[in-house]
């Protein structure tokens, strides 16, 4: 019967390909902006929470072994002692958790997965209302910017002058002199 499983799960999967819609083309990423705010962050909760979940099941299991050593063999370093260490530390023909210590154990790493979600939520909300009202205190109100000088002596006089910085020769200015 396993055989019989493996081998339509297997077939299926191979045949995964063929049953896609051929002729469509389909964009590498979807259009999220269709789904409402609150659809967006529960799928980022989604997210976050389970991939938060090996990590704190890994470092859960880990807090556990050590505190079974710590109660059973006092750290202790010994082949028997090393039986309840945590995993780097363990000897051949380790006393395995029970049933209700690994029930417990999986339990706390899933509250410790979904405190970090609300956490990641939490951050990113405050995030967005902060910038939203950053956004709203901006003022939408015109400048009158005056483009007029401050000093019309001088702009008469740097209306002689040209972008290389040499006087403009006038013929006016020239009359008087002669060829020298």
């Amino acid at each position: 019967m396993k055989k019989i499983l493996m081998i339509f799960l297997i077939f299926s999967l191979l045949l995964t390909p063929a049953f896609q819609a051929s002729g469509q083309e389909v964009s590498g990423t979807p259009d999220t902006k269709v789904f409402p705010q609150w659809a967006r962050d529960f799928r980022r909760f989604d997210i976050i929470m389970f991939g938060a979940f090996p990590f704190s099941l890994f470092f859960v299991t880990t807090i556990t072994n050590t505190v079974r050593w710590g109660q059973h063999a006092n750290f202790s370093f010994t082949d028997e002692g090393r039986r309840y260490a945590p995993w780097p530390l363990k000897s051949a023909g380790a006393i395995p958790m029970e049933r209700d210590e690994q029930f417990r154990t999986i339990m706390i790493a899933a509250g410790v997965s979904v405190t970090v979600a609300i956490i990641d939520i939490i951050i990113v909300n405050v995030k967005r209302k902060k910038e939203r009202r950053r956004i709203e205190s901006i003022q939408t109100s015109t400048y009158n910017i005056d483009k007029s000088p401050i000093n019309p002596e001088i702009t008469e006089e740097s209306e002689n002058i040209t972008d290389a910085g040499e006087e403009e020769i006038n013929p006016e200015n020239t009359a008087g002199r002669g060829d020298q």
